[in-house]
């Protein structure tokens, strides 16, 4: 349950605006090639409640988790009400969009990860 933890910070740090990979997170985590991981945490709600879950799309920058929204262009319109452009097939442009985490972000959550023990 760690994991899902880490998720869940690391999640609620994607800026507006941005997005970020379930790959991404997961190596943020300390868990690289974890991303099915995320997204089954993702799906399943073990990342608790009130995540920018929208924030979140796969190595393509496919918004692959949109079936889990209550309604189906969910997922969309909140990224477009963030400045967000996803394309007709559902893909946000990651060179564009892509949350580029900083050393010191990951530093910091590495941080938040020992103050809580996980």
């Amino acid at each position: 349950m760690d994991f899902y933890r880490r998720a869940e910070l690391v999640c609620k740090r994607i800026p507006e605006g941005k997005v970020a990979t379930y790959g991404q997170i997961a190596l943020l985590c300390g868990k690289p090639g974890n991303a099915r991981q995320v997204g089954y945490g993702l799906g399943h709600g073990l990342l608790g409640r009130n995540l920018p879950a929208h924030r979140v799309v796969n190595a393509r920058g496919f918004m692959s988790g949109a079936a889990s929204f209550e309604l189906p262009d969910m997922q969309r319109l909140l990224l477009e009400t963030e400045g967000v452009s996803v394309d007709r097939e559902g893909i946000v442009d990651l060179k564009r969009f892509g949350w580029k985490h900083t050393m010191e972000e990951a530093l910091a959550l590495e941080a938040c990860f020992k103050e809580y023990g996980i």
